[in-house]
């Protein structure tokens, strides 16, 4: 089952099996800033489809104002508040998704992750993680568990996203994905894929690499570009899931 879902330009996958036709590509204008992102259910819990759903029908919902990053703050609580509602609901004992968000205002980005689904930022040559994972301890040698997600109950912990705000420019890539695909493949190789390939190949090339490398996992891809126009600058949205 994929339990992957995403947000962009306000669409989102059905979790019970209702799904858009791949890879979806378009435009977006910073004039009207949108949230942008990728949510990975988490498979070792129940439900975790319907979680990532949850989330990402949240977000759809969600407007941003003149503080993106409040309203990505504001948002997380909203979603987590929901999905413990529909676990509480349902008799579900837990479930839960991660959270990789990026909005583009006219004059900053503003970010927010929670969980292990990340945001990369490709620019000047250089590719670099601007997110953060939330993982506890775990033995040498295996996958960390995760800390944080959207939808842990107030009575057991308080989620803490991470956020941020940073500046970008023409030319810019932002690679957002879950970790089915760095999972599989190595920094290096997204480094090569990104210098390398035109951008409305980037996602399927990224796509086509995780799962040459075995696969293991849901994918989802979503790849950024900020183009200058007349008008101001508008971001080119690349998205691929199989």
């Amino acid at each position: 089952m994929n339990q992957d879902n995403y947000i962009c330009d306000g669409r989102f996958t059905d979790y019970n099996g209702k799904m858009n036709n791949y890879p979806l590509m378009g435009s977006l204008s910073c004039d009207a800033p949108s949230i942008i992102g990728v949510f990975d259910g988490m498979g070792g819990e129940e439900c975790g489809e319907i979680a990532s759903f949850i989330a990402a029908k949240c977000a759809a919902k969600t407007e941003i104002g003149n503080d993106p990053v409040e309203d990505l703050l504001s948002y997380c609580k909203d979603a987590n508040e929901k999905i413990c509602e529909y676990a509480a609901q349902n008799g579900v004992k837990s479930m839960g998704t991660t959270a990789a968000l990026l909005v583009f205002a006219k004059s900053e980005i503003a970010l927010c992750n929670i969980g292990d689904s990340k945001i990369f930022r490709f620019a000047d040559g250089e590719l670099k993680q601007i997110s953060k994972d939330h993982y506890a301890a775990a033995a040498f040698g295996q996958k960390p568990p995760l800390s944080q997600c959207l939808g842990i109950p107030e009575t057991e912990m308080e989620i803490d996203p991470y956020v941020a705000r940073g500046s970008y420019k023409d030319g810019d890539i932002f690679l957002i994905c879950s970790d089915g695909l760095t999972d599989m493949v190595i920094t290096d190789d997204l480094l090569r894929i990104l210098s390398e390939t035109r951008i409305d190949d980037i996602a399927s090339k990224l796509l086509e690499n995780a799962l040459t490398n075995g696969g293991k996992d849901n994918i989802t891809i979503i790849v950024c570009c900020v183009e200058r126009e007349k008008q101001g600058l508008f971001r080119r949205l690349f998205a691929h899931r199989p």
